[in-house]
């Protein structure tokens, strides 16, 4: 593939320019594996690692290169093979607060177009869950759409998609089947040209087969839920595939976890009707809970605002408060630990050449 079918842009040949200058090749990340990446490249697909340099100046994992992020490479001569100089800017980033205790990023996904936000209709649909995917869709700077998928195993697929609807907002809503195609071509217009989409959701909703569909053969394995309902991960590394007739596809393994990471803005767009309810407050600061005059209230008393719906905001936005006073709390840590290095280097140079 040239290039332009892989997304390249106006804006990447702009920002490459000083990597071209210095002998780099452009080349975008297919897949990560333990100790290498794959790239596609315009000249087929090599392995690469990445430079001791790179490493050494990140300033956490999510400055490290990720499928579908675009990089600067050095090719090995006499070999099929090269080393990761350079992450080039990126257009969208789907991201999540890293599994365990440590207060870091992980990137998810580069540079997509279109996230979709995967839900099967088998089983009772999360709407909780739902709105945590959309919120951090809105933040990555994709464009979200929701596909609702095993509609061939729900009794009432359209009841269950209209209540998917009351919380998707302004992202689209698509019933589809992937084992019979139904409803799977209205996907690729998201896909249209060299646009890069991107399936989240859980394990054994279906993205795989959905996947699957749309390649035209079987790119990604997939297995049946077990018999408890728990999906399977089949999917076991994030890969970009390209998609036949244009486009490419980034698949992910499904995540049981998903916490909140720097989402604010995403919150505001997955929750817009309480915001909107928010301005018809009596007070400008009202905090929703005993004030009177609150527009918030009177829509929870009536029924206009699902209880469960607002009760996740609020879950959401204190999730996202404790992780900024964390963050606030490593860059105060950090910082005291650099002061401290820097002290004790000062003292070592003392000591080695006292004043006369």
């Amino acid at each position: 593939m040239s290039l332009e079918e892989l997304g390249w842009s106006e804006r990447l040949t702009a920002e490459f320019e000083p990597h071209r200058t210095a002998g780099l090749l452009p080349a975008r990340v297919a897949a990560e594996h333990r100790n290498e990446i794959r790239l596609y490249t315009a000249a087929g697909e090599i392995y690469a690692s990445l430079a001791g340099r790179l490493r050494h100046h990140a300033e956490g994992p999510g400055d490290l290169p990720v499928v579908g992020d675009w990089v600067a490479y050095k090719p090995l001569a006499g070999e099929e093979r090269g080393t990761v100089q350079a992450v080039l800017g990126r257009s969208s980033c789907f991201s999540r607060k890293a599994v365990g205790a440590k207060t870091e990023e992980q990137v998810i996904a580069a540079n997509v177009d279109t996230l979709f936000v995967v839900s099967a209709l088998d089983g009772e649909v999360n709407p909780r869950r739902l709105e945590r995917y959309l919120a951090l869709a809105w933040e990555s700077g994709a464009a979200p759409v929701l596909a609702l998928t095993k509609a061939d195993l729900c009794e009432d697929p359209g009841a269950r998609a209209e209540a998917a609807r009351a919380i998707a907002g302004t992202a689209p809503v698509h019933v589809v089947n992937g084992r019979n195609g139904d409803g799977v071509e209205e996907l690729r217009q998201y896909l249209s040209g060299s646009r890069t989409g991107a399936m989240v959701g859980s394990s054994g909703v279906g993205k795989s087969t959905l996947i699957n569909r749309l390649a035209g053969h079987e790119a990604q394995r997939t297995a049946e839920v077990r018999e408890d309902g728990k999906g399977r991960h089949t999917t076991v590394h994030r890969e970009l595939l390209r998609i036949p007739g244009g486009g490419l596809l980034i698949d992910t393994p499904g995540m049981r976890e998903l916490q909140m990471w720097d989402s604010e803005t995403g919150l505001a767009d997955a929750f817009s009707d309480i915001l909107e309810l928010g301005t018809r407050c009596r007070f400008t600061d009202c905090g929703h809970e005993q004030e009177p005059g609150c527009a918030v209230n009177a829509a929870l008393a009536s029924g206009e605002l699902d209880a469960g719906r607002f009760e996740n905001f609020r879950k959401l936005q204190a999730e996202i408060k404790h992780l900024d006073q964390r963050q606030d709390q490593r860059a105060r840590l950090e910082a005291k630990r650099a002061t401290v290095a820097r002290q004790r280097g000062l003292n070592t140079q003392t000591r080695r050449n006292p004043r006369r």
